[in-house]
């Protein structure tokens, strides 16, 4: 499509004029389909998908004013064009994307009393820069705010619209505009841009990939129950969506053990243990779980500012896998690997195929056709297992009386019935999930949470679980280890 121009309006206090390179017109890639069609159906709620960062600029290093923390937003819009670009949502036709080649970025400026609460001032404009839903066609799909004590930054507040950027592509900013505002440079800009991007995966050698990862789907959902969650086991809460989420060390030092034991991955053994417990708890012999898939192993794509993420799908029989009656948990583990990789391999695809082939399913079985349980790692590197021997169960009993429990959120509506995400914090693994309360309800929740954490620490400590018995597992109350 041809270039528009976008004219370059005047400076305004707390604001960052950029000028980029080009403008433009596409359709959405393929990760930005699936984000949009997540969103549609998370509405009037989907600031849930918001993603933010904050970056201390007073931790290390020369001070930066605000003046030049205001010139390294706008370098950075500049720099990447998923940060000009909003949504066109044309009467009648497909969305698009719509990339502008200059603009003006509103900055809110915050001032701090001094250093000792600049970084409470920060969390508390995350939190408020977070709370509204982005205007996708009229707003710039970066809010950006500052933190200064005196005229000098303490910390930058970023929150990105998920239509421009996924958890990777969040941490990519951070690292750019820590750059920009120390040094003025981030070096070379990514070679690919999300508009590029679109045009390549809407190209002949584009669709003929995401038929053969269609193929993939087709092949898991027929293997697997038409859903995980078929029938509602209680009275919903409301909010109707509850988050738990445990923060547990033990787990942290069992998964590296357990995978470098088994030689997979430390996110494939919490993978099988989510889909293991999840299969136990409704009454499956086969697991199907949607892995959110990063899509950044091609080198152009690895600083690609842009929402590549898809889901996969990972289907584990849990019968077949095993060795009958007699099969623990970590007889799992090398069929999941495979089901790992085969997932990853089919999760780049055009979502309007994958809702068209739900469709047909759906119509062939006469029910949907979904498995509604969600899994993602959304650590951006893991952490290699610590050198030495592995931890003994009494070490791993000791990490486990540090372990932390709570209900942090509830939520009116999200478009699944169990996401399972797993992040950092010091030396813990912290996993949350969100249910569906008409499904999980709140001790279930913690159950699936502390089942989790002794399913893993159990087969460190050299008695992985029978399959046989996860189901009494997750009916353990766990009283007293909240």
């Amino acid at each position: 499509m041809a270039d528009t121009a976008s004219p370059v309006l005047p400076a305004a206090p707390g604001a960052a004029v950029f000028r980029g390179g080009r403008s433009g017109q596409a359709p959405l890639t393929w990760g930005q389909r699936a984000i949009w069609h997540a969103i549609r159906r998370t509405a009037p709620n989907d600031h849930y998908f918001n993603i933010g960062r904050v970056l201390p600029l007073a931790d290390r290093g020369r001070t930066v004013s605000v003046a030049a923390c205001t010139r390294a937003v706008a370098q950075l819009m500049e720099r990447h064009e998923a940060l000009r670009t909003r949504l066109l949502l044309p009467e009648g036709g497909e969305p698009a994307q719509d990339l502008s080649d200059s603009g003006v970025l509103p900055l809110t400026v915050v001032h701090a009393s001094g250093p000792e609460s600049a970084a409470a001032e920060a969390e508390a404009l995350l939190e408020r820069l977070s709370a509204a839903r982005f205007d996708y066609t009229g707003e710039w799909p970066l809010r950006a705010g500052l933190v200064a004590v005196g005229d000098q930054v303490s910390h930058a507040v970023l929150v990105l619209c998920h239509l421009a950027a996924d958890g990777h592509g969040a941490e990519v900013l951070v690292r750019d505009l820590r750059l920009l505002a120390r040094r003025g440079s981030a070096g070379r800009p990514p070679s690919a841009t999300p508009l590029d991007l679109a045009r390549e995966q809407h190209g002949e050698a584009g669709r003929r990939r995401g038929a053969a990862a269609l193929a993939h789907w087709e092949a898991g959902w027929r293997a697997a129950p038409p859903t995980m969650f078929a029938v509602p086991g209680a009275e919903p809460r409301t909010p109707r969506f509850w988050t738990g989420r445990i923060v547990s060390a033990a787990l942290a030092r069992a998964v590296g053990a357990v995978a470098a034991a088994h030689r997979v991955s430390g996110s494939t053994v919490l993978l099988a243990a989510s889909a293991a417990l999840v299969a136990a708890g409704e009454g499956h012999r086969t697991a199907a779980v949607m892995p959110i898939v990063g899509n950044r192993t091609a080198p152009a794509h690895r600083d690609l500012v842009s929402t590549l993420s898809q889901d996969g799908l990972f289907v584990l029989d849990l019968a077949e896998a095993g060795h009958g009656d007699g099969t623990v948990f970590t007889d799992l583990l090398p069929a999941a690997y495979r089901a790992a990789l085969r997932a990853y391999r089919a999760a780049v695809y055009d979502p309007v195929e994958w809702d068209a082939l739900g469709v047909r399913l759906r119509a062939e079985y006469g029910t949907e056709v979904h498995p509604y349980c969600c899994f993602n790692d959304m650590r951006l590197v893991e952490r290699p297992a610590p050198a030495g021997p592995a931890p003994t169960p009494a070490e791993l009993e000791r990490l486990g009386g540090r372990t932390r429990f709570g209900f942090p959120a509830t939520q009116d509506k999200v478009a699944c019935r169990y996401c399972l995400h797993i992040t950092e914090e010091d030396d813990a693994l912290a996993v949350s999930l969100t249910a569906d309360t008409a499904y999980l309800p709140p001790d279930a929740i913690r159950a699936h949470l502390y089942a989790m954490e002794e399913l893993v620490v159990a087969s460190a400590s050299g008695r992985p679980p029978l399959l046989t018995g996860l189901r009494d597992l997750l009916d353990e109350t766990w009283e007293g280890r909240a």
